[in-house]
């Protein structure tokens, strides 16, 4: 069961090279025991255009069935899956996209703090891993779609 305080951050456009890398889009969701609803924001960057733009802040019924079944999921997925070693040396999911969440019993970031640079990690995906990870991104894309 996951936990009822999380943070929760996802971001494409992680990989990089010479540069750093330019995300094009920025999710967070944050749980509190003191909120009744997950406070959910969102920043997208338009193709061709510099820099991400903000939309209002949304929120979405944290005592709702289905929210809890997702971040419940969410939660169990991403306590199976592997992070490249060293953080940030490569994109092993292969989806130029990061999540990083975070709560009392369980941190887990892919993609490392300033994306992905170029290189080869230690550990890597399997299939069955990058399958579970697409579906913990169609999680995070669903509870920021529902949010009011």
């Amino acid at each position: 069961m996951a936990p009822k305080e999380f943070s929760l951050r996802l971001q494409k456009g992680i990989t990089g090279g010479f540069a750093p890398p330019t995300p094009s889009a920025i999710f967070t969701v944050t749980g509190t025991p003191q909120r009744a609803e997950l406070q959910i924001t969102s920043a997208i960057r338009p193709d061709g255009t510099p820099s991400l733009q903000d939309a209002l802040p949304k929120s979405l019924s944290a005592s709702d069935p289905k929210t809890v079944a997702l971040v419940d999921e969410l939660y169990d997925i991403l306590k199976t899956l592997p992070v490249e070693s060293p953080p940030g040396s490569e994109d092993i999911y292969g989806m130029d996209t990061s999540i990083a969440f975070g709560c009392d019993d369980l941190m887990w970031m892919n993609g490392g703090p300033s994306g992905c640079g170029g290189g080869k990690s230690a550990v890597q995906a399997t299939e069955q891993d990058k399958a579970k990870f697409k579906k913990a991104v169609e999680i995070v894309e669903t509870l920021v779609g529902e949010a009011q």
